[in-house]
């Protein structure tokens, strides 16, 4: 996902890495910090695969800065990587955020409503933090109110979710779909 991030923040505008560092961490940072010894091995990644440049810019005030700029094989790599998201990008909540993030970059409105309904789908499984057997468990069923909590929460946020992704699916599908 921080290659996603990093190919999503670079489509939009050139950034220099501590610039870069910073809205990857306002996107994630409060689940997963971004620590430069993960960040700059990812870009030096990207540089290789020719899917980012690099050049040098003069500093205002301290030493020159490296400034990152998406190629346009990085923006094909972008909307592949948007347009096929792997199950575990659609079912894990910091990843699937990511997607989000940069999914109008995919510009097709059928290809962004086909990952929309990845989400959807895997949100109408039946699921519960807690289970007796195979059976999911209800908030109403559990007398522990901290994990009766934590269903309630969650079921609220899917409920949330679940209202958005229909009615954004309304505007992106033709009618009849």
């Amino acid at each position: 996902m921080l290659e996603l991030a990093i190919l999503g923040f670079l489509y939009d505008t050139p950034l220099h890495g501590y610039e870069l560092r910073k809205r990857i961490t306002a996107l994630t940072g409060h689940v997963k910090p971004v620590a430069e010894s993960t960040l700059y091995p990812a870009i030096k990644r990207l540089e290789n695969s020719g899917l980012l440049e690099r050049a040098t810019q003069p500093g205002s005030v301290a030493a020159p800065r490296h400034v990152l700029t998406l190629t346009e094989e990085g923006g094909q790599e972008l909307r592949r990587r948007l347009a096929q998201p792997s199950r575990r990008d659609v079912t894990d909540e910091n990843r699937w955020f990511t997607v989000l993030a940069f999914l109008k970059h995919l510009r097709d409105p059928e290809a962004q409503a086909a990952v929309l309904r990845l989400r959807l789908s895997f949100l109408e499984e039946p699921a519960s933090f807690f289970y007796d057997g195979d059976r999911p468990l209800r908030a109403e069923e559990l007398d522990d109110p901290f994990r009766r909590g934590i269903l309630t929460i969650a079921r609220a946020t899917s409920q949330a979710e679940l209202a958005w992704l229909r009615s954004t699916l309304d505007t992106l599908e033709p009618a009849g779909h």
